[in-house]
């Protein structure tokens, strides 16, 4: 504890968690946009202000990034997916909602590379930038969400999904905090935060698709709910884990595990994706929600894998 995070790998992080977070903040702005009746219109209107402006900051870290992040996270499938075009342009058709496609085209094409400490300044500024819009998405959820519990207003999206997203916006914003303060993380601790993290994530994933799915979809909602099962489990013998030795050396069995049920659960989702964007699925699922999910389980997948990458 206590080491500070050096200039090149304040860079890399810091762009590398951008690309992610800044992606899935602009869509989660976009699912609330899509889940308003007309008597919120001014909240649809909030909504895809949101997502225009986490566009413009995505679009400043896409042109930061090119070049001054690893071939790791590019190829991990987290920043974008051979499907996230295509889920684009099919959720522009279905909704009527407008999305920057010529940035997805620019992401395909980022290249790897050893960070310019030369950037350091505009990324601390980006990163300042980037916590600040997500805390004042953060309390649009909050303000959303009491309203649906209150039942003073209603939306398509689940309060579980409202709440869902909140955290996650929570987790960007403290993860860029720490990198503003140049902090370097302790990395056993750290998978065991991401693991409960994502763990959960997994587990209501799998839950939101099989309360999304059409009944008569009886074989895809019984996948679904295995899969919510199965994280249920991953996420309660994480929080039996503490800093004793034994657990220690249980930590690498559990993340074998772990990987195993990630890697399962991603290709469902990539398979299930595929299947909405062939219209071979029945379902109230948002095409691009299938490669947001898709997305999410292959940044958990490359911290599983590749748990150096979080240094």
């Amino acid at each position: 504890m206590g080491h500070r995070v050096s200039v090149t790998d304040f860079i890399r992080l810091s762009l590398e968690l951008n690309l992610f977070f800044l992606r899935i903040m602009k869509e989660h702005s976009l699912f609330l946009e899509a889940g308003f009746l007309p008597n919120d219109s001014n909240l649809a209107r909030q909504a895809d202000q949101f997502k225009e402006r986490f566009n413009d900051l995505l679009r400043q870290t896409v042109s930061l990034a090119n070049g001054n992040v690893s071939s790791v996270v590019l190829s991990s499938g987290e920043v974008v997916t051979d499907k996230t075009l295509r889920a684009e342009q099919k959720t522009i058709e279905l909704s009527g909602i407008p999305i920057d496609t010529e940035l997805t085209l620019e992401e395909l094409e980022l290249m790897p590379g050893s960070p310019d400490p030369s950037l350091e300044t505009a990324v601390a500024n980006l990163n300042q930038q980037a916590i600040a819009l997500t805390q004042e998405l953060i309390r649009f959820k909050t303000r959303i969400l009491n309203q649906v519990l209150n039942c003073t207003l209603f939306t398509f999206n689940f309060p579980l999904l409202i709440d869902h997203i909140r955290r996650e916006a929570i987790l960007f914003v403290e993860q860029l905090q720490r990198l503003q303060r140049r902090e370097q993380v302790n990395l056993t601790q750290e998978i065991i935060a991401e693991k409960a993290f994502w763990d959960r994530i997994m587990k209501e994933h799998a839950q939101f698709i099989s309360h999304l799915l059409d009944p008569t979809e009886v074989a895809l909602i019984n996948t679904a709910d295995e899969f919510a099962d199965l994280f249920t489990l991953l996420q309660n013998k994480v929080q039996r884990i503490d800093e004793n030795i034994i657990a220690r050396l249980l930590l690498g069995c559990l993340i074998r595990e772990e990987t195993r049920a990630t890697r399962e659960i991603r290709d469902f989702k990539a398979t299930a994706t595929e299947g909405l964007l062939a219209c071979q699925i029945r379902s109230i699922i948002i095409p691009l929600l299938g490669d947001h999910v898709l997305r999410e389980a292959n940044h958990f997948l490359r911290i599983l894998t590749n748990p150096r990458s979080l240094l």
